[in-house]
């Protein structure tokens, strides 16, 4: 890369004009001719047999056009299936249109095709569904012991069970045999929801003339979207269009493929008209995947000095009724084995996870993928462990990361750690914080009759994962590249196409730094395309913190590889040599004498387009580029937070008073993104452990279906966040870790310890509610100190 002062700066983002001023577009804007719009019946029932259909009601209001039902042959046969490569893995589909049963209240089971939204809605209502209800499952540690066989979700998994799996390394039972102090704990995780802004969205064409499909849809995965529908369809990929506008946020919820995205596709091309459907919050709180919902039973052994000698786990994982495409039910309990240990020195390990399905909506992604809840488990471990050998719970840390002189570090799980920065990103929040001030502090205000606490947590994000390593292990696919083209036209602008997508990080801004500053020229001069599976090469999407990281490596290449090719022309315009040129401000000039003849770099590029007399005998026109990039390995992005409380023991209510977060991002390219990256993941991950949990009945309803009871904080509920960053770049193209996921891993351990600090106790569940905390003071016999 060069200098030229636009990588590293916070210039204005590209996407801010049009996001700010209305110009935004987005699929709910979209309005074609002669569109229908389509409102799905969904499921009462958690777990029902599903006997039969009456949309003679449906059909006999004005303006509706089409009922599409679940036995319906044309949807019967198309089953989305996600595979895997995992030997214990139990292969299930799921339908489009939940026939012949339905697995959790609010899957679909009918749609209403009409010429207006509302009638179309009100006409759903009108369905008549003929339903016997079936025994329901929702605690994923009771679903595994289901004796009715009525109680399987699946019948190909008749013990409810999607997966298993063992990591192991060393020799942890020998290790534990022979500790100082060996610690038994279990701990529950909450359920929640990405619930991004603008829920899921979609609008299908189908064009019978060149039998092609179009589809606009709010994911974050056009090109994985596109190849599932041209199985699932019998289409050719090169037939379909799948064109990702504006996303209002994802989250990881958009990074599935949905059957009702299917289900239009279907519609369209029965009706020969285009079909629209924007999903409702209710809709989205029933429907649209959930996330964490784990459970663990956990054996640390330690020396007498808090050296961590073997880990020891069972985690069960709540995949809800289907096994998501394309990531599979073993997303987050593989997850989780393969990274609870987080940052810290573990050579005796085994954790064995599995996926267990019940009658719950399906668990997909949601920023940071089971690593809130591991980071959870094992700082919650550490600071009891710490309590019980009389360690302050920073030395406990200290004693058991990673340090630099071990790097690259192979894990027991065979994951091979490259950040040097786990212990300076912890001295980082040390020194915010004034840890020693906070301990005097905080005894002062006990002596006033109030409870602080301090919490910390240290950990790791494996980000921009290549062809080694999958953020879906066992999936039959690796998202480990991207694919780039660069072109400089005839005036000297450049665009950039791209596979990538877009939801709300910032991509169309960093892409078009990198580019800009590669070739020397104005950032304003710089276009990129994104978002759409017709207008750039192959993407594989905005997932696992991974677009910086793999889509700025392509960036990167192919914007030097025009690079290369312009310094060629120019040279022989100059009669130079190209090792003695350089360009800056737009123009091509020697290196060692920045007065002498240059010429523009639009006129090196009308040379290569137009003026092609000019260009020497062996170069061909044109000045484009197309490269991939995968870094084959991922790379860890370190951080460490911290947070400091005021609890009530006598209502349970935590007051946040500070919030310090300081994260390894590796080469910053634009400060203002990577702030808010990060900014925006702390408050998730601070929402997720004092507010949001999705809380099911024993008859599978949600309780929490509205943002009246799935609590979502405002900014009211937070202290400005305390954040700052360590650059210590990365082996790869760009020197990138990824920021967009790090900073919800932590807050609900430095929340959690927090709270245990303030209180003398041991808290093992989440949410951090003002019942459980309360629950976990009396437990403890704990009561507000007197004054004085």
């Amino acid at each position: 890369m060069n200098d030229n002062g636009i990588l590293g700066s916070s210039v204005p983002r590209k996407e801010d004009f049009r996001l700010l001023t209305g110009r935004g577009r987005y699929v709910s804007d979209l309005v074609l001719p002669n569109m229908l719009h389509a409102a799905f019946v969904r499921s009462p029932f958690a777990h029902a047999a599903v006997q039969g259909f009456d949309a003679t009601a449906a059909l006999a209001v004005p303006g509706v056009k089409a009922v599409l039902a679940g036995d319906d042959p044309a949807v019967v046969g198309v089953r989305i299936t996600a595979r895997s490569q995992m030997e214990s893995y139990v292969e299930t589909s799921q339908p489009l249109l939940a026939w012949p049963k339905a697995r959790f209240a609010g899957e679909a089971v009918a749609v209403v095709v009409a010429t207006d939204r509302a009638i179309a809605a009100d006409a759903a209502e009108l369905v008549d569904v003929d339903y016997e209800p079936l025994p329901v499952v929702v605690d994923p540690l009771a679903a595994t012991d289901v004796t009715d066989p009525r109680a399987a979700v699946h019948s190909a998994a008749p013990d409810n069970v999607f997966l298993r799996r063992r990591f192991e390394g060393g020799d942890p039972d020998g290790a534990l045999a022979g500790s100082h102090l060996v610690l038994e704990r279990s701990y529950r995780i909450n359920r929640q929801s990405g619930s991004p802004i603008e829920g899921r969205a979609a609008v299908a064409s189908w064009d019978a003339g060149d039998r092609s499909l179009t589809l606009w849809s709010s994911t974050q995965v056009p090109h994985v979207a596109r190849h599932a529908l041209a199985v699932l369809l019998g289409l050719a990929e090169h037939h379909i269009r799948v064109v990702a506008p504006d996303v209002g946020g994802g989250f990881g919820v958009k990074g599935s493929v949905y059957p009702e995205e299917v289900a239009l596709c279907l519609l369209a091309m029965r009706l020969g008209q285009p079909v629209k459907w924007v999903e409702s919050r209710s809709e989205h709180m029933v429907a649209a995947h959930h996330a964490r919902d784990h459970a663990y039973r956990v054996q640390a052994g330690f020396e007498a000095d808090g050296r961590l000698t073997a880990l020891t786990a069972v985690a069960v994982c709540n995949a809800g009724a289907y096994s998501v495409y394309p990531w599979t039910a073993g997303l987050e309990p593989l997850m989780a084995g393969g990274l609870l240990a987080g940052p810290y020195r573990v050579a005796h390990y085994r954790c064995d996870v599995s996926g267990v399905a019940t009658n719950t909506v399906p668990a997909g992604p949601y920023r940071g993928v089971a690593r809130p809840a591991t980071v959870f488990v094992m700082e919650r471990v550490l600071d009891a462990a710490a309590a019980r050998l009389g360690i302050d719970p920073v030395e406990i840390r200290r004693i058991n990361l990673i340090t630099p002189e071990e790097i690259p570090y192979k894990a027991a799980t065979r994951l091979v750690h490259d950040s040097r920065t786990y212990g300076t990103v912890l001295d980082g929040v040390l020194k915010r914080l004034d840890y020693q001030g906070f301990r005097a502090a905080q005894a002062a205000a006990r002596d006033e009759g109030r409870l602080l606490g301090v919490g910390f947590a240290v950990y790791n994000e494996l980000t921009g994962m290549g062809r080694a390593s999958s953020p879906g292990p066992g999936v039959t696919f690796r998202p480990g590249h991207e694919v780039v083209t660069v072109r400089l036209d005839a005036l000297g602008g450049v665009t950039v196409l791209t596979g990538a997508s877009a939801q709300g990080q910032g991509i169309e801004t960093t892409f078009a730094q990198i580019a800009a500053d590669t070739l020397g020229v104005s950032y304003d001069d710089v276009e990129v395309r994104l978002g759409d599976t017709a207008g750039g090469g192959f993407g594989f999407g905005a997932f696992a913190s991974r677009q910086a990281v793999i889509g700025g490596g392509a960036v990167l290449r192919a914007t030097e590889a025009v690079r290369e090719k312009l310094l060629r022309i120019a040279a022989h315009i100059l009669e130079a040599s190209p090792a003695d040129l350089t360009i800056v401000d737009g123009r091509v000039r020697p290196i060692d004498a920045p007065a002498a003849r240059s010429v523009s770099v639009a006129t090196v590029a009308r040379a290569a387009y137009l003026d092609t007399q000019r260009l020497p005998d062996d170069e061909e026109p044109g000045l484009e580029a197309t490269r991939t990039y995968d870094p084959i390995r991922g790379t860890f992005a370190a951080g460490a937070q911290a947070a400091v409380v005021e609890v009530d023991p006598e209502t349970g209510g935590v007051t946040l008073q500070r919030f310090v977060c300081v994260e390894d991002a590796g080469r910053v390219y634009h400060p203002t993104i990577v702030e808010g990256q990060v900014a925006g993941a702390v408050a998730q991950g601070i929402a997720g452990a004092l507010f949001e949990h999705h809380i099911y009945d024993d008859d599978g309803q949600l309780q929490t279906s509205t943002l009246a009871d799935y609590l979502m904080p405002s900014a009211a509920e937070f202290p400005s966040f305390e954040l700052d960053h360590i650059e210590d770049p990365a082996d790869n193209a760009t020197g990138a870790r990824g920021v967009g996921e790090g900073g919800t891993l932590g807050a609900a351990a430095a929340l959690a310890n927090a709270v245990s600090d303030a209180l003398g106790i041991d808290v093992d569940e989440l949410p951090l509610s003002p019942e459980v905390v309360h629950r976990a003071a009396r437990r403890a016999g704990q009561q507000r100190p007197s004054p004085g």
